[in-house]
């Protein structure tokens, strides 16, 4: 079992890319400090192969010493073994740390997105979390993966400059100055190439953000011919990727070029110098060989170091696009001295509205304009941006009270609801205990929904529920928000999508489900409004009229028109009761 440290970055570390690199390599120190020892063997076990071969040409074949070569021959199976060994175990924890840190980011993103709630679609795009989730992550666990690798270059380089250097100081010296001097030759394109990739990585971002928009509304544009407008749409924003992907590329070729070429002419120049010290007599055939698979070896680390500052650029630029979501902060936050909790069963009040809930009620919202019921629905739940202390439970501000306390007590079900993926009876059951999601599916007359699944409860739920009609998406919606059994309850247009027939139904079992909780409902519908216990009209954010459906509609003209839909301004100087039965 791999221990996932998963406490968020502080401040300074959230809004660092480099910091944040930093902190994610100190939370998994231990396997990165495995992989790195055993890179360091592993590399370390190549490097002094080519000395062993030199000594066994010089003291074994050169001088026809069986003895000495075998042992020799043996030393160099054991290192053989070792590079085996050290290897295996140098790519297993090469693996383990790119999935910790692929994994720790989905669970620091993810974490994130519950904590900022409905604070994260407002302030960063559905296709920026997807590419995190795809690109970015895989980014992150390609620099820790190859960090093994790079301590294990750094190690074998500064090995074999010791070794070259007790051999011949001017081969020792090439190759210090050598391969420094190589790296600087690289550097220049590293800066340009982040460039480039971040620009990329920005119009893959948008790019996924109209793709989503496309595959949400698809429906909706076939039904209007918009298919054609949104195609063009992402046909040149994905030309505008591609061009820049090409500009990426072209600078990644020069670098994947020259990470060959580079390591091949310093072999050259090692090899020629060393094959004129050996007509020389001043190293032996077999130090010249070993030279040779010196500079062939130098490759390794060469290359490695290469790599590695290629995906630290790449996973810089991810950390930059993922601190950027971890640096955001709720539009509500804790208070540091959280006021008293008012007892279960208080009166709900909005004081700017001037609308109370009386404790145990089912209570409806009318507006002629729907929006102002909605935003007032996201007030009594403090789910609005603004932070608002004007909505009172039991005479305490939701504002003074912890996230998590509200959000126990009062939940808000709106139109934009949806079912994640994933079983069906998870994604209803919220509490977890498995009792009350027949008895909410009843509720919800969604029963018929589960019966025509041939897997009922185990039936795998697809993205967005979209394997679901929208009248079945908002009943099953609506029997998730009654599973959770909170003290209040918050009802945005529960039944806009469904059939009189469904809507009399579940209006009639939802006030016998919520018997003795509050319950708050937005909604013009008839159906729903001669069951609830109280109606309030709003109009420009404010209660003007309290009362019941059947009052509100013989006296109240206003309200009449919009429960109605009545073109007529002027009130009915007598209505009779088919008048009122008419419109219920």
């Amino acid at each position: 079992m791999i221990h996932l440290p998963l406490a968020n970055p502080g401040t300074a570390d959230a809004r660092s890319p480099g910091r944040f690199l930093w902190w994610m390599a100190r939370g998994q120190w231990r396997t990165l400090a495995a992989g790195a020892a055993f890179g360091i063997v592993w590399m370390g076990s190549q490097a002094v192969m080519p000395a062993i071969i030199g000594r066994a040409i010089d003291e074994g074949v050169a001088d026809r010493d069986g003895r000495t070569l075998g042992w020799l021959a043996g030393l160099l199976l054991a290192v053989g073994l070792l590079q085996a060994a050290s290897g295996i175990m140098r790519h297993r924890f090469a693996v383990t740390n790119w999935l910790v840190a692929a994994y720790r980011t989905v669970q620091l993103v993810g974490r994130q997105a519950v904590h900022l709630g409905g604070t994260l679609p407002r302030k960063v795009s559905g296709g920026e979390v997807v590419a995190i989730g795809t690109t970015d992550l895989s980014h992150l666990g390609q620099v820790m993966d190859v960090s093994a690798r790079f301590a294990g270059a750094v190690v074998s380089f500064v090995l074999v400059a010791v070794i070259l250097l007790q051999t011949s100081t001017t081969l020792g010296l090439v190759v210090l100055i050598g391969v420094p001097a190589l790296m600087l030759l690289v550097g220049p394109l590293l800066r340009p190439l982040q460039r480039r990739a971040h620009r990329q990585r920005e119009l893959m971002s948008h790019l996924s953000n109209t793709a989503t928009d496309i595959v949400s509304g698809l429906r909706v544009l076939r039904g209007i011919g918009g298919e054609q407008v949104f195609h063009d749409r992402y046909r040149r924003e994905s030309q505008t990727t591609r061009r820049a992907g090409v500009q990426v590329a072209k600078l990644q070729s020069v670098l994947d070029a020259l990470q060959v070429f580079l390591p091949g002419v310093f072999v050259v120049l090692v090899v020629w110098l060393g094959a004129r010290y050996a007509v020389q007599g001043t190293i032996t055939p077999g130090e010249l060989v070993a030279f040779y698979g010196y500079s062939a070896f130098l490759m390794i680390p060469l290359r490695t170091a290469t790599e590695y500052a290629n995906k630290f650029i790449r996973a810089r630029v991810a950390a930059g696009r993922v601190v950027r979501v971890l640096a955001l902060t709720p539009d509500h936050l804790d208070p540091a001295e959280p006021l008293p909790s008012p007892p279960v069963g208080s009166e709900l009040v909005d004081l700017r509205s001037g609308l109370r809930v009386r404790p145990g009620s089912m209570v409806a919202l009318v507006s002629e304009q729907p929006h102002e019921t909605a935003g007032l629905a996201d007030r009594l739940g403090l789910c609005a941006p603004e932070v608002d202390d004007q909505v009172l439970l039991g005479g305490v501000p939701l504002s003074g009270l912890t996230r998590a306390e509200v959000r126990r007590r009062v939940v808000v079900s709106d139109t934009g609801s949806m079912l994640f993926s994933g079983r069906l009876g998870d994604r209803l059951d919220v509490s977890g205990d498995g009792r009350s999601v027949d008895r909410a599916l009843r509720t919800a007359s969604a029963d018929d929904i589960l019966a025509a699944l041939p897997d009922g409860l185990d039936t795998l739920v697809a993205e967005r529920g979209r394997s679901f009609s929208g009248g079945q998406r908002q009943r099953l919606v609506l029997a998730r928000a009654l599973v959770a059994e909170p003290e209040v309850l918050v009802l945005v247009e529960p039944t806009s999508a469904v059939d009189a027939h469904t809507e009399a139904r579940i209006a009639a079992r939802l006030r016998e489900h919520r018997a003795g909780r509050t319950t708050v409902v937005t909604t013009s519908s008839p159906l729903l409004l001669d069951a609830v216990d109280e109606v309030a009209l709003v109009r420009d954010g404010v209660v003007v009229a309290t009362g019941r459906h059947v009052d509100l509609l013989a006296g109240d003209a206003s309200y009449r028109r919009v429960v109605t839909r009545e073109t007529d301004p002027e009130p009915l100087a007598d209505p009779t009761a088919e008048t009122v039965e008419a419109a219920r």
